[in-house]
């Protein structure tokens, strides 16, 4: 059901002005197209890698080095791609990214626990999950400043408990368009539902979310 619902959404939009610009390159020409394509939408997989980047994993490799391996990845797939597009461009290199992500922490972790307190957890075995301490760190980053490294920290707990309550479904949808900055339709195709959905769960989350912050903003004031 989810593969038909892919297929519905990139042959209802036509090919993407990336698969056009692709398919458009000589094969000579194609790596180099590759490349400034992958540079293009780098700033959104790098969000996503930190997002999703389990803090062993991180003590280990930094980011850009997850996004060098992927493009390796990436230029070898994309011959097969381009001859069965079953997914938009940016999605297919988005769970390129996501799968070396994966192969990067099972090859320097191995079958080491993740703490299960601090991630965000998804049904998509393809992904890993996000971390809610990141999302939270980012967040109490955006609010003005804490008085003091012991206050920050304890807003970044209180909103990092609170994302860890709320709906996983709830909490992915917000981890893609509010921090992974996917559109509508990206999000939806990723989550298998329809825009009109993905937009109302993005909205209920969104609420959610404001009530985290107000909450962690109450307890500092009365602190």
């Amino acid at each position: 059901m989810r593969r038909r619902r892919i297929l519905g959404a990139v042959n209802a939009k036509g090919a993407d002005s990336d698969l056009q610009t692709l398919r458009a390159a000589d094969e000579a020409d194609r790596e180099r197209v590759l490349g400034e394509l992958f540079e293009e939408h780098r700033r959104r997989l790098q969000r996503m890698v930190h997002l999703r980047m389990d803090a062993a994993l991180r003590a280990r490799v930094g980011a850009s080095d997850v996004l060098q391996e992927a493009f390796v990845e990436v230029s070898g797939r994309v011959g097969t791609y381009l001859q069965d597009p079953r997914m938009p461009f940016f999605l297919w290199l988005r769970f390129l990214t996501a799968q070396k992500l994966v192969d990067l922490y099972r090859h320097h972790v191995g079958t080491q626990k993740r703490d299960a307190r601090k991630q965000v957890r998804i049904d998509r075995a393809a992904f890993p999950a996000a971390s809610s301490a990141v999302m939270a760190e980012q967040l109490v980053g955006g609010l003005p400043s804490p008085s003091g490294t012991v206050m920050r920290e304890e807003m970044c707990r209180q909103v990092q408990e609170g994302l860890d309550r709320m709906k996983p479904a709830d909490r992915e949808v917000l981890v893609m368009r509010h921090f992974e900055e996917l559109t509508h339709a990206e999000a939806a195709t990723e989550l298998g539902i329809s825009e009109d959905a993905a937009s109302k769960r993005y909205l209920r989350a969104l609420q959610r979310l404001r009530s985290i912050l107000e909450e962690a903003g109450s307890a500092e004031a009365g602190a």
